[in-house]
């Protein structure tokens, strides 16, 4: 790596990199909306949405690489983290407030809990939310038994800060080779998860038991250090109208058909192993490799990238409500298609206004108090 690179505010955005992420969190979004309406993951919409999370692991390691790989020496751990907190935490505090605003409207069947917990312990884990120390099942105030129940996505958030950690604390120092090991090992976990699931997907993650923390980990252990050791390589894929295409490698490895089956379940595990092992870095390649034809592409992506983050913090609580809605597939989405749109550009509206009133002004503020300076007045 150059040691005197410039620091890091005076370095290039992967603009298209930023889009893409963009576009998987619009397609969490949409995943979530018509997983209310499958009775089973066999008959979802967006057969593998939840892979999204996975798509955004490897390029968290790509650009945690691309942004502070070069800094060591001039920022300590301490720096690091600091920076890490400033750029995520913000957006997880609102998470939980918005949670805790719609927590009693989801209340039904489907949440049997949310009636009888009283207002003071919903106050309790909003404000344990906050911290990002996951609750145990014993402490479940919905019924889904997840480590932050007001918010659900927010478990994906402890395992990119368990990584993040990791990558400062050891993998950093690590050679290019001891990184390929790494993540070769790493990589025969994500095989041997997907051979072996009972449901043959990656789904889980967001419980803190035994079979959940299995699949947490495995999911951020490959993608996230996968993304750190493409960096490292520099193996980038040079192609015209790079985002076009990689957004539509994004969706379409998404939305194909679920592979198997009932009987079969271990094919559409190989299917999702492969797209984490080998497609999304490829996609992640496309997109640093590419570059941007006008200002109606450099557009789309900076509006996608710098909302793609407040969408995926925010959407989950409209989310339960609706789900409680539609009873859990009970009814259509021919009959709720008009709140299904109201959830999905409610989601967009909640984003951005959390994103221009909110995450960006206490961001800029926060950085200010807390990022020290250099000679040339830059964040150090």
């Amino acid at each position: 790596m150059n040691k005197n690179a410039a620091n890091l505010q005076s370095k290039p955005h992967y603009e298209i990199l930023d889009g893409l992420r963009g576009v998987a969190a619009v397609v969490v979004v949409a995943f979530h909306i018509f997983e209310a309406h499958a009775a089973t993951p066999l008959n979802q919409i967006i057969n593998h949405g939840y892979l999204a999370v996975d798509f955004f692991f490897v390029l968290s390691g790509f650009v945690v690489g691309y942004a502070y790989d070069d800094r060591w020496g001039k920022m300590n751990l301490r720096g690091f983290l600091m920076r890490r907190l400033i750029r995520l935490h913000p957006m997880v505090i609102i998470g939980s407030i918005a949670g805790a605003i719609a927590f009693y409207f989801g209340q039904g069947e489907l949440f049997p809990l949310i009636a009888s917990t009283p207002f003071w312990k919903m106050l309790v884990v909003m404000v344990v939310g906050f911290t990002m120390v996951p609750l145990l099942p014993a402490m479940d105030i919905r019924g889904w038994q997840e480590m932050y129940p007001l918010n659900g996505p927010a478990w994906s958030l402890f395992f990119e800060y368990f990584a993040n950690l990791l990558y400062a604390l050891v993998v950093r120092h690590f050679s290019k080779m001891l990184l390929f090991v790494l993540v070769l090992l790493s990589a025969a976990a994500v095989v041997h998860l997907g051979l072996t699931s009972r449901e043959g997907d990656f789904a889980g993650g967001w419980s803190v038991d035994g079979p959940n923390l299995h699949i947490g980990f495995t999911r951020v252990m490959y993608p996230f250090f996968g993304g750190l050791l493409l960096f490292r390589l520099g193996k980038i894929v040079r192609l015209p109208h790079a985002f076009w295409i990689s957004s539509g490698l994004i969706l379409t490895v998404l939305a194909l058909p679920r592979f198997g089956g009932a009987a079969h379940p271990w094919i559409n595990g190989l299917y999702e192993s492969l797209c984490i092992i080998f497609i999304f870095p490829l996609i992640v390649a496309i997109g640093a490799g590419g570059t941007l034809g006008g200002k109606y592409s450099a557009g789309i992506c900076d509006f996608l990238g710098r909302i793609s983050y407040p969408i995926y913090i925010t959407h989950y609580p409209l989310i339960y409500i609706y789900t409680e809605y539609v009873g859990n597939g009970k009814r259509l989405l021919s009959e709720t298609y008009p709140y299904a749109l109201l959830v999905f550009f409610g989601s967009l509206a909640l984003a951005y206004g959390c994103l221009r009133f909110y995450d960006e002004p206490l961001r800029n503020w926060l950085k200010n108090k807390f990022i020290p300076l250099n000679r040339k007045g830059q964040a150090s």
